[in-house]
């Protein structure tokens, strides 16, 4: 790989990173704390990532529990998870919340399924602006006479061999993940 395709295949890696951390939010039945990332508590006048202001832990396959390190901010809690519209209603019993995941029903899973999908597209569509944006990087350079015809040549085979790759991991990536949310 050369120094010039290099920004671009970084570029690459971050949408693949960005869809992967999609992917995590995505729960397939079993209660996952990552569904939980998002979402920001009002301490002290600072909006603060849920994991720093409370104890997340999976006691049962479907449940979640939520322990703040204080109790004043179990309101506040409850209200951020309700906003956040995880499908899901927060219980609290004055110390903690809980949130019970129900069973997947088969209508969820295919939409969830579909949601997947779009995510992989909207993926795609980064990856192939990506490339575009090389390509004609490269097309400038070779016009300004900074490389030969042959070098533009090689530099659009590679950039497009890199495309490939990560068109091909965002397809395994989504087969997965719908095969994880499908099984019952």
């Amino acid at each position: 790989m050369s120094e010039a395709t290099k920004l671009y295949e970084d570029k690459m890696n971050k949408t693949i990173n960005n869809l992967n951390e999609e992917y995590i939010t995505i729960r397939a039945g079993r209660a996952n704390p990552h569904i939980l990332d998002k979402i920001k508590v009002d301490y002290y006048g600072q909006p603060s990532p849920l994991q720093s202001v409370a104890n997340i832990s999976v006691p049962e396959a479907r449940i979640i529990q939520i322990q703040p390190w204080e109790a004043g901010l179990i309101k506040a809690i409850e209200k951020e998870i309700n906003m956040a519209n995880l499908g899901v209603v927060p219980n609290n019993d004055g110390k903690s919340i809980r949130l019970v995941f129900p069973e997947l029903t088969e209508e969820r899973r295919k939409e969830l399924s579909k949601d997947i999908k779009k995510k992989a597209e909207q993926a795609k569509i980064a990856i192939r602006n990506i490339r575009r944006d090389a390509v004609e990087h490269f097309k400038k350079q070779q016009k300004a006479n900074e490389i030969t015809e042959d070098d533009l040549k090689d530099l659009e085979d590679e950039i497009q061999k890199i495309t490939d790759k990560f068109s091909d991991e965002i397809e395994k990536m989504t087969e997965d993940k719908t095969k994880e949310i499908m099984t019952v």
